[in-house]
């Protein structure tokens, strides 16, 4: 979704206190240096993305949308496509050492990403306007052509290996019986001289990242000091994890990923909608871009009646939103609505669902005369393997139609079951489901 405007909802100098409201500041330089700082004007600020993936995921929201909520605030958002460090891989946060990408996939990663890190930044004439506009960079750019000699000369003597050895990341990663390649040990060098180059060219004042990058940043803040002895910021966002303590944007089937042809914005929606009661507060203010008065509001209501699941809702709605667009989250919830399988479903809802549920198509002739079954379709669409197994599955209560269990295995399926006059929902179990098309 391109963002065309800012929001202006945050005051240049309110945007410490509305992060920590949010529980988005996780560690960061002295608070009230920085508050004073932001206080006198525009700050130039930057987040790095390395391209491991075709696609940032769900975790990647948190750091992405810090910058844009600088950005609605009145400040200059960077966001960098790693094409350089993603040739090393980062260890903060890591017990194995990465699968190093060759040239081609990572040139196809680092513009992937890019194209994903344009659309939720503003870049359009009216930040230019003010000065605040969104700018787009890849490490690469700086990186590339300097040779092994020329980078520790002018990067690696202002870095100790102590300081390097003390790093949180680089201990837990030596400690380990995987250990430290020297390859993923240099990597706090290219980050640090990332932002001792975008200080230089583009007077970039201060770095965020999720919290396992704190020694990274802090290698940047003092290299900046002691290369140009100038004072530089850091700031870090919790990495986002459920009640239960697993990573949030994880599910058995893989990752949640923000590019909808690796995962759908059906499947995003659905994923946001089942989310726990215990973290869905936690998820609105960090994930999305409604006020924190408008969510502790949003909260008394959904408390009152949890079962309608109204906050997560909104939070699927939202992210949906931010994420795909208008139109993309529309589809989205109007799918969700199709899987009840109830009467009730508008023709728009069940059209949603095609695509994103496997389908068959069933002659409207045949199931006048009563020569398609339940059994025969259950065998059809391959939610069952035999006749035998559809006896059994439906004998269990493992099937339903049109939301309504299905109890004996005597059914057709006449006129009077089809949602729309189209359409007929079958489920076997919890997750499984098969949309009949009447043609």
């Amino acid at each position: 979704m391109l963002h065309t405007g800012l929001v202006g909802n945050t005051e240049r100098k309110g945007i410490l206190e509305d992060l920590t409201l949010r529980g988005l500041l996780q560690d960061s330089t002295d608070q009230t240096a920085l508050q004073e700082r932001l206080e006198q004007g525009p700050i130039t600020l930057y987040c790095g993305f390395d391209p491991t993936a075709d696609s940032l995921h769900l975790g990647h929201l948190v750091p992405l949308l810090t910058l844009r909520r600088f950005q609605d605030a009145g400040h200059r958002p960077i966001a960098l496509a790693g094409g350089a460090t993603g040739m090393v891989g980062d260890p903060s946060g890591r017990s194995e050492e990465r699968n190093l990408l060759d040239q081609n996939e990572l040139s196809s990663n680092v513009a992937a990403v890019a194209a994903q890190l344009e659309s939720f930044l503003s870049f359009d004439a009216e930040s230019k306007k003010k000065g605040i506009a969104a700018l787009l960079v890849d490490n690469r750019e700086w990186t590339v052509e300097v040779n092994v000699l020329d980078f520790l000369r002018d990067v690696g003597k202002h870095v100790t290996v102590g300081t390097m050895l003390s790093k949180e990341s680089v201990k837990t990663r030596l400690a380990s019986e995987q250990g430290l390649s020297f390859t993923e040990f240099s990597y706090m060098l290219l980050q640090a001289n990332d932002f001792f180059e975008l200080h230089k060219n583009h007077e970039c004042e201060m770095q965020i990242g999720g919290s396992d990058q704190w020694g990274n940043i802090t290698a940047g803040i003092d290299m900046i000091r002691r290369r140009s002895s100038a004072i530089a910021y850091g700031l870090t966002v919790p990495l986002v994890t459920r009640s239960d303590g697993a990573k949030f944007g994880k599910t058995a089937e893989g990752t949640v990923w923000l590019d909808s042809k690796r995962t759908l914005p059906y499947e995003l929606h659905q994923y946001l909608i089942n989310v726990d009661d215990r973290d869905v507060e936690k998820l609105l203010l960090q994930l999305t871009l409604v006020s924190v008065s408008e969510i502790s509001e949003l909260m008394l209501d959904h408390r009152k009646s949890p079962e309608d699941r109204s906050a997560q809702q909104r939070l699927a709605t939202e992210v949906c939103r931010l994420v795909h667009g208008d139109e993309e989250a529309e589809q989205a919830l109007l799918a969700t609505q199709g899987l009840f399988g109830s009467k009730s479903n508008s023709e728009d809802s069940l059209e949603a669902l095609r695509g994103i549920v496997p389908e068959t198509e069933v002659r409207a002739s045949d199931l006048k005369q009563g020569e398609e079954s339940l059994i025969d379709v259950l065998v059809l669409s391959g939610l069952c393997s035999s006749r035998g197994d559809a006896r059994r599955t439906i004998a269990a209560g493992g099937i339903s139609v049109n939301g309504d269990r299905q109890a004996t295995d005597a059914v057709s399926l006449p006129n009077d079951l089809l949602l729309n006059g189209d359409y007929v929902l079958i489920q076997k179990g919890k997750k499984n489901r098969h949309l009949l098309v009447i043609v």
